[in-house]
Order: structure tokens, then sequence, then C-alpha cells
């Protein structure tokens, strides 16, 4: 019996890695090209994409350490090993609800700084004492200094929905940051992760020759595993989950490739699978929704929820310009940019002529995790001690109980909350929560989908049934007329060779209620 291997699961220490012999993916020829290139470098990546795992590996290598790279790619490559002073400051290690636990975790990092480097008593803003810093190892070692920063962005990504205090940590964050452009004599390589560019703090208004490597085409897979990473580093575990499964390799690629893959960082990238949920999922050998489970999007959702977006947009025609991809102000009002480097959105297309990028979900855990944290925000009564939860609504569209699921849907519309002045829900607004309800319930849903007359409003799709609905608010048509559209469109002609079930529900929404007035439900004779 072959020993089990150890992977690595949230550890984000490189030489602990190597240390205790976990399953390393090599990414070592990047930091080497990177070390070659202009001085400074932003990058931006979703959570939980092995930057700070990265930024540990560089860490290592420019303090000289040579013993943890043998074997990699590095090793073969670099010839000199010399050592350089490493400031190394982690931005992520706590929540940033006010100023306070803001100002602790900067004078965390500076004060183990601090330890190395010594204070001096007259510096006491956290850029003078930074300033310093950089000054005194310059001075003490005669070589120039390595600054890493991971997730320089958590502090403004925090607070977007608190204005003044986003606006107050942004302020500070400018000083802070900006001594970078004063220390340049002293660097040797600086290099930054986040999410985003945040385009009003001072390091990227001051450091203009800061290489953005986020959307380069020679590191979109710096960060993640890719197919031929997947298959070259973990073929045992690969083995030993198609064994687990019942199933063949070929079965088990193509689930893991459904689940987890599609992710693309540039305008020509290869496919990248999220690391942490495959190295999850080949320990536990469970497909689950892993990265979804280490943290709600709360200031995504908080975003989209209070504005006017429209949910079924998610699937297709958004586009964005290579601009808005990671400059962000927080008063825009376009949301897909954060949702793109947030990791819910991925390159989908990239259209030179007119230098657009079309985006969509990468894969099924990010589509189905992201709107079922999504509905909640639309339906407070949505939970799951209510019989408005989603596994009732599961249970009848899978068993074809078409009357209880119109019935509930019925009473869930009706507890949607109505502000007072606001705009007349329209027929967009009540496909909008069904389409993320079904996305929320596994189920395969379209939106205005095409046949050779017409567009359905939305066909929803399970192993049985196929259903199609056709909506009209009660001022504007009858159930009867929406049932004789779907005829008329020939919305059910795409399925008439389809052994499964095929069934047309014509629905009235009652604007003055707000919720579904009627209904009618048809078995197709096609």
């Amino acid at each position: 019996m072959t020993a089990t291997r150890s992977l690595p699961i949230g550890i984000q220490d490189f030489e602990k890695l190597r240390r205790e012999g976990h399953v390393y993916v090599d990414k070592t020829a990047y930091i080497y090209q990177l070390s070659r290139g202009s001085k400074p470098y932003f990058m931006g990546r979703p959570r939980r994409f092995g930057k700070s795992l990265l930024l540990s590996t560089m860490r290592t290598y420019f303090e000289g350490k040579r013993e943890y790279f043998e074997g990699l790619a590095i090793a073969d490559l670099e010839t000199e090993w010399e050592s350089y002073p490493v400031f190394h400051l982690d931005m992520n290690a706590d929540r940033y609800v006010d100023m306070s636990r803001f100002m602790g975790a900067v004078n965390k990092n500076l004060e183990n700084l601090e330890k190395k480097w010594g204070k001096v008593a007259s510096e006491t803003s956290p850029a003078n004492r930074l300033s310093g810093l950089i000054e005194r190892a310059y001075e003490q070692t005669k070589k120039p200094v390595v600054v890493l920063i991971d997730e320089y962005d958590k502090p403004l990504l925090d607070t977007l929905h608190d204005r003044q205090l986003h606006e107050a940590m942004r302020d500070e964050l400018q000083g802070f940051y900006g001594v970078l452009k004063s220390a340049d004599k002293y660097l040797r390589f600086l290099f930054l992760t986040g999410i985003t560019k945040f385009s009003q703090v001072n390091v990227f208004s001051t450091l203009n020759q800061l290489n953005d490597i986020s959307l380069d085409n020679a590191y979109s897979a710096i960060c993640g595993i890719t197919e031929t990473e997947l298959l070259q580093n973990f073929e045992p575990e690969l083995q030993a989950l198609a064994q687990a499964k019942d199933a063949t390799l070929e079965e088990t690629l193509a689930e893991l490739k459904m689940h987890y893959d599609g992710y693309h960082f540039a305008r020509r990238s290869e496919d990248v699978y999220n690391p942490f949920s495959v190295l999850n999922t080949l320990a536990k050998k469970e497909y689950a929704d892993y990265w979804f489970q280490t943290g709600t999007p709360s200031f995504l959702i908080r975003l989209i929820s209070t504005t006017n977006f429209r949910i079924p947009q998610l699937e297709n025609d958004m586009f964005a310009t290579a601009n808005e991809m990671f400059n962000y102000r927080a008063e825009m009002k376009n949301i897909l940019p954060l949702l793109y480097q947030s990791g819910y959105l991925t390159i989908k297309e990239y259209i030179g002529q007119m230098n657009l990028f079309r985006l969509g979900f990468p894969n099924e855990e990010v589509r189905v995790g992201f709107l079922q944290q999504l509905l909640p925000q639309y339906i407070p009564a949505m939970d799951d001690e209510s019989d408005l939860s989603i596994t009732f609504f599961v249970r009848d569209i899978y068993l074809g109980n078409i009357e209880p699921f119109m019935q509930r849907l019925r009473v869930l519309f009706a507890k949607i909350p109505y502000k007072k002045g606001a705009p007349a829900r329209s027929e967009d607004f009540y496909q909008s929560i069904l389409y993320t309800l079904f996305n929320a319930m596994g189920v395969r849903v379209r939106m205005e989908m095409e046949s050779s007359q017409g567009r359905a409003d939305i066909v929803a799709e399970t192993p049985d049934a196929v259903y199609v609905f056709e909506f009209k608010m009660m001022n504007r048509g009858t159930a009867e007329e929406a049932l004789a559209q779907i005829d008329d469109k020939g919305y059910l002609i795409p399925y008439t060779a389809d052994s499964r079930r095929l069934i047309k529900i014509g629905v009235e929404f009652d604007a003055k209620a707000r919720t579904i007035g009627r209904w009618l439900v048809v078995k197709s004779s096609l």
C-alpha cells in the first residue's frame, strides 16, 4: 500500500512546507524571473490562491537559504544565492472593524522589524518608522532591502461599507506605502499582493514605475494549479480519488475541472484550478465547496444587494476594460472588476480590437456558492429553519411537485422586503430572484433562452424534466397568454427529442401584492 503523502493545506510558510516534506507545486522559476526584472511589482489574485506562500518563498530565496530549494527549478537557475534584509509585512492578519484594530496590525508588523533593526524614539508615525527601518537595515548590512507586502488592501476591502472609516484607513495607508517611493534607492526588490488596485492609494500614484503583473501572460499561472501541474504533482492522489469515487481517472479529472478549474488571469492564459479546493478534495476524497466555506464575500454581497445589478448578467454579456480590471475607486458603480479580482468571475474571452474582457463564472463551485450566499440578501425569510429553505424547493422541483413549488414561491416573493419609494418591481426583478433560486438549488437554468422565434424567460432543467417559464405582469398579460406564447414562439421545440418530461408554466405577477398572482401548468404533448 502506498504511503499517504502530506498535502500543504493551509500552509503558508515555505520553510515549514519544505522541512515537513509536503507536496510542493514548483513556482520558483517565476521568482527567479521576477528577481531579474524591474524592482517594484504588484500582483492581484483572489484569496486562498497561494499569494502568502509565494511571498514566503520569495523571503526564503532573498535570504539566501539555498538548502530549502534543492530539487526545485531555481536551484539550477541561481548561481549566487546572496542574502538581503527582508521586510515581510502581513496585512491579512486581522479584520479591520475600527482604527484601533488597524493601527494594532500596523504596529505589530513594525515592532517585529524593530526588534531586529532597532527603534528610534523620534520615529512616531508608521510612515516614519518604516522609513527609518529601511534606512537602518541598509546601513547595517550594506545591502539593499527587499520589501514584501501581503494583502496590502485588506483594510480597504474590509471597510468598503463604511465610507468614513474607509477614507481614514486610506489616508493612513497613503503615507505608509508612500514611503516606498522615497526609499527607492535603498530597495533591492518590492512586491505587493492584494485583490485590487485602489487607485487613490499613494503607492500606485507615486510608484509610477510599479510593474502590475496581474494580467501579464508570463505570470498567469504563478498562483493556482494548472492542469499540467495537477497531473505531474498529484498522480497518486488523483488515482486514490478515482478509486474512492468508483470512477475512472478521466471521469475524476472531468469532475475536478467542472468544480474547480476555469480561472484565467491574462489575455492568453491556460486554465488555472483553485488550489485550496483541489488540495482539500484530494485529501478528503470528497467534492465540496471548500473555498466558499473559508469565508463569505460579505463586502461584495453588500455591494450587489444595494445596487440595481441584474443577477442573470453574471452568466453572460459582462464586459470590462483593461483599465477597469485593476483600478478600483470606492465610489465606482461598476462592481464587475471587484467580482473578477475576488475570484467570483474570470476572463472568458479577450476582444483585442476593443481591449475588452468578457467575464463569467469560472466553475460550478463559484457559481452555485456565490448565488447561495446572495439569495438571503434579497429574501431574509429564506433560512434553513423555515419551510422556505432551499431544501424544500429542491425536493419539490426534483420530484416534479410543481404546485407546491409555486405556492412556496408565492409566499417567498411576498416576504421580500419592500422599501417605501422604491421603484415598482418589474418582470426582470422576479426573473432575477427565480434565476438565483434555481442556481442556488443546483438546477441548470438559463435566462432568455433563444428559440427560432423568440426567447423564453427561464428554462430550468433537472435529470427528469425541462421546465419552461414565461412571466407576465398582471396589467400586461395573463397566465393563459404566457402559455400561448410558449407554444407560438416554439420555446419547447429544442427539447422535442428529449426523453425528459416537458412542462410549461405561465405566471402572472400581481404588482399590488408584490408576488405571484396566478399560474397555469401544462405538461406538453410534444
